[in-house]
């Protein structure tokens, strides 16, 4: 849930009285401190830290446990480094120096910039990193994503070239974050660089629609490092073996790919079974309203068009093209073309 301006200043405003108050409180009970020092000093403690939330306004929940999480592994290295008895080494190499004192403070030196200096580098590389980089400091265990950030999607190059994706994407029918091998984006380059005209413009248009991907900020994507995957296996089989491993759904257009996935129990959707599966299906005996919009191949036949583009021929309706009418489906040939359809005139309309 956003929080909204006013509740976060309201927020501000009490959080300067709480340290006004903790200010006046040191004072009254410190009779050497000055009523103003306590509250000029509260005043400076609160400013301070307003400043800092001010700076992590972009700073989530998540980027704290992440965080977090890379400060206890720093730590955990700063308290081994120390556990080896470094600081004493450094004690006794102090000691020549004729100075009193010089050797335990360049021990406690040392013992406070290991531990912050590490938590520091252990908090910035937990924040650079993804969830995929986690399971090389936890091997086999992976962060699994929330629900609201779905599952996530693997896409090979024929569906990132087919177009179809991006409004998909934006109107919500596949959710979750987007992850491209790297191998699928050497094939598109190499695609884009071919001497073949055709090739090369399904490449340029499978690299402009990833450009467009990540420029919507609702769809999370990012580019798989495809090293130690097997070189000698198929460009299939690759993508069968990531999306196993990642527990992925593989997106693709692929007919052979999609029966290679589903033979070794890889999750995949070809977008072309949805897109038959969105279709309104016609069976003969079906009764239709259809608008004649033209001549068909024999003089007498009529022609008109479903809403998903399906071509509907109706016999004996010549004289009808210009109108909508009544038409009951008896017959369908599916051809390389796509399906079509035959119909008659209903009996009442000619009646």
């Amino acid at each position: 849930m956003k929080v909204s301006k006013p509740s976060v200043n309201v927020a501000r405003v009490i959080y300067i009285a709480l340290c006004q108050l903790a200010g006046l409180a040191i004072a009254l009970s410190t009779p050497s401190i000055p009523l103003w020092v306590g509250l000029f000093g509260g005043l400076i403690v609160a400013v301070f830290f307003i400043l800092v939330e001010s700076s992590m306004r972009n700073f989530t929940l998540r980027g704290f446990s992440t965080a977090t999480f890379g400060i206890g592994v720093g730590l955990l290295c700063a308290f081994l480094l120390n556990r080896a008895q470094i600081p004493e080494l450094i004690k006794i190499a102090a000691s020549p120096i004729q100075v009193e004192g010089i050797g335990e403070a360049l021990s406690l030196a040392f013992v406070v910039t290991s531990y912050a200096s590490f938590a520091f580098l252990g908090a910035v590389l937990a924040l650079r990193s993804d969830q995929e980089d986690f399971s090389f400091i936890i091997p086999y265990v992976r962060f699994r994503q929330d629900a609201a950030s779905g599952q996530l999607l693997i896409l090979d190059a024929e569906v990132i070239m087919d177009g179809r994706l991006p409004s998909l994407m934006a109107a919500g029918f596949l959710t979750g974050r987007v992850l491209v091998p790297q191998f699928v984006l050497d094939e598109l380059q190499v695609m884009a660089n071919s001497p073949a005209a055709g090739k090369r413009q399904r490449g340029q248009r499978g690299l402009e629609i990833l450009s467009e991907l990540q420029k919507n900020p609702a769809v999370p994507i990012s580019i798989q490092d495809s090293r130690g995957m097997a070189e000698d296996e198929s460009f299939q089989g690759r993508l069968v073996q990531t999306a196993k491993l990642l527990s992925a759904r593989l997106i693709t257009t692929d007919e052979n790919l999609t029966k290679v996935a589903h033979l070794q129990g890889a999750d995949i959707i070809n977008l072309n079974d949805l897109s038959d599966a969105l279709k309104p299906s016609v069976v003969v005996g079906e009764s239709v309203r259809l608008a004649l919009v033209r001549a068909g191949k024999d003089d007498h036949q009529a022609v008109g068009y479903m809403p998903d583009g399906t071509m509907i021929v109706v016999n004996h309706a010549i004289g009808k093209i210009g109108t909508s009418q009544d038409v009951t489906v008896i017959s369908t040939l599916q051809t390389s073309a796509g399906q079509m359809v035959f119909a008659e005139l209903n009996t009442k309309e000619e009646g």
